[in-house]
């Protein structure tokens, strides 16, 4: 088994993939999702996760800190970092303002830095910590990323690497182009506390 049909599997068997209608953050909807909070419901099969991370990284790449952006990659960031043996920070941000580190982190000058985030589609949230690392002298060592729904479009700039535990590639309809099979099934806005019109949650 290759190490994305293990990732796949395991995020399976914590319920991270999810089966239903949903409305996605572009307004599309799509009868699969990927919540990998869920995942990190089970430390046990996230610490496996981040064990698959650690075998897909080259051995020769040098890794002092993790980076993650909060809320969604705090977590995974924390799992990594704990596998690699190495330091844990995240960044945070207030609405419409640019990431920052708080709580008395920093980034040290020639640190090789790691971006962690759990699930990228544009890439848009960890690539806004890319000047938190040069501002501080340190070198990206690249990004490292559980589930890459971009179907290719997220690529790093400057050769920095991405490593993908697996790639998500799920039919996305408009709200008027809807199989027959999704019109009468209820639909719910996962990641978000506003839900559809009288949507409900449904997983299978």
């Amino acid at each position: 088994m290759s190490i994305a049909e293990e990732a796949r599997a395991l995020l399976e068997q914590a319920g991270a993939l999810k089966r239903g209608h949903f409305i996605l953050s572009s307004g599309l909807h799509s009868e699969r999702y990927c919540q990998c909070a869920t995942l990190f419901e089970h430390p046990e099969i996230a610490g496996r996760i981040a064990a698959l991370m650690k075998r897909l990284l080259p051995p020769t790449l040098r890794v002092d800190v993790v980076l993650s952006p909060a809320l969604g990659g705090v977590l995974w960031g924390y799992e990594l970092s704990r596998t690699l043996g190495c330091r844990n920070i995240f960044a945070e941000r207030q609405p419409g303002a640019p990431f920052e580190l708080k709580r008395g982190f920093e980034i040290r000058p020639n640190e090789s830095v790691l971006l962690a985030e759990d699930v990228v589609t544009t890439g848009g949230s960890v690539s806004e910590l890319v000047p938190l690392v040069t501002r501080s002298g340190a070198r990206l060592a690249g990004f490292a990323v559980i589930a890459d729904r971009s179907r290719g479009s997220f690529k790093p700039t400057g050769g920095v690497p991405l490593f993908a535990l697996t790639e998500l590639d799920f039919e996305t309809y408009k709200p008027d182009a809807l199989p027959e099979r999704l019109k009468h099934v209820p639909a719910v806005k996962p990641g978000s506390r506003v839900r559809a019109p009288d949507a409900q949650e449904v997983t299978g």
